[in-house]
């Protein structure tokens, strides 16, 4: 069998895949388009894919052969999951590998931003350092402060028990309770407006889909605390960055930390300019450890959906009622 691989992921993933199939690897180190992805696909039975990739109806109808679709990344909202499944095509994604590596991204921009981490950077590499003065590069304090948790799935859940260490209030919002989080750290389940009005920080953990896109918008940064630090790592669009923008610029928000955008790779000119806002080249699980690891899981996948097994980690397993029916 042939796979198709979008981009080259690292090689302890390829090298289990090539004992079992036969690969062509994307050898620009760039995103392909979808022409060049349906290019790529002619004759292949698998496809690994990235987030980054737009697998919509088209791309997954443009060859009778391909029977499993394993995505590098948790998040699969790049892919059209309905058109698959009525192919009878698994689709796999990353969990849980990246959830510690992620929270940690989370961590560090809210230091980043909160003690001016980057700006501080900037200024003393400029030659403007002249002394300690008492009101040079205020920032704001972490501990005791009130942490808002906007979605507490596996990776808010640990991005808050890493609050533990700096005795903060802890409020979240979910579609359930958490019995870890009010265990662990007392945490308490709020609505999300009294999350946005009593936060001092404010982390986005939820999925993209119609119900949270643009869920942090103009009306919901004005009802934030003026010394509020909004932190995403979740999806770009789940922030309306027209809105962000005018917030940080008119200091309706101390600051923000921001690892991914509305308009990936595309960032807004705006937001390069402004001082209150660290900026991340969507890189919350670059690390070693992980990338490779979501690489070897991504290869685990594909060798089992090739196999007529249900892959560890699929996120549409009707689709094995569908290949059956067919």
């Amino acid at each position: 069998m042939k796979i198709f691989v979008a981009r080259k992921i690292p090689e302890p993933g390829l090298d289990l895949l090539r004992k079992e199939f036969k690969l062509e690897i994307n050898h620009y180190d760039r995103v392909l388009s979808k022409e060049e992805i349906i290019h790529g696909l002619q004759e292949k039975e698998g496809l690994l894919c990235l987030l980054t990739d737009p697998i919509d109806k088209e791309v997954i109808n443009s060859d009778p052969n391909l029977k499993m679709i394993a995505s590098y990344a948790v998040g699969y909202d790049n892919i059209d999951i309905k058109a698959a499944t009525e192919r009878g095509i698994p689709v796999s994604n990353t969990p849980g590998v990246l959830t510690e590596t992620t929270a940690e991204m989370a961590w560090a921009l809210i230091f980043s931003v909160a003690r001016r981490i980057v700006e501080g950077d900037r200024f003393t590499r400029a030659g403007k350092f002249e002394g300690w003065a008492p009101t040079l590069m205020l920032g704001q304090d972490v501990s005791k402060k009130t942490l808002g948790l906007i979605g507490a799935g596996r990776i808010g859940t640990a991005f808050a028990l890493k609050s533990k260490g700096f005795n903060m209030n802890v409020l979240y919002v979910d579609n359930r309770i958490n019995e870890t989080l009010e265990h662990e750290l007392n945490a308490k389940k709020v609505e999300f407006s009294e999350i946005l009005k009593k936060s001092d920080y404010i982390s986005l953990h939820v999925p993209l889909n119609k119900a949270t896109h643009h869920l942090i918008g103009e009306k919901e940064l004005k009802t934030m605390k003026k010394n509020v630090i909004l932190i995403n790592t979740s999806r770009g669009p789940v922030v309306d960055e027209q809105a962000l923008i005018k917030a940080l610029k008119k200091n309706w928000i101390f600051g923000a930390g921001l690892d991914v955008y509305e308009h990936e790779p595309e960032i807004h000119g705006e937001l390069k300019k402004l001082d209150n806002v660290v900026l991340q080249p969507h890189s919350a699980s670059a690390t070693f450890e992980t990338r490779t690891r979501m690489a070897v899981i991504a290869a685990e996948n594909m060798i089992a959906g090739l196999k007529g097994e249900i892959p560890p980690n699929c996120v549409n397993k009707e689709a094995f009622k569908e290949k059956i029916i067919k």
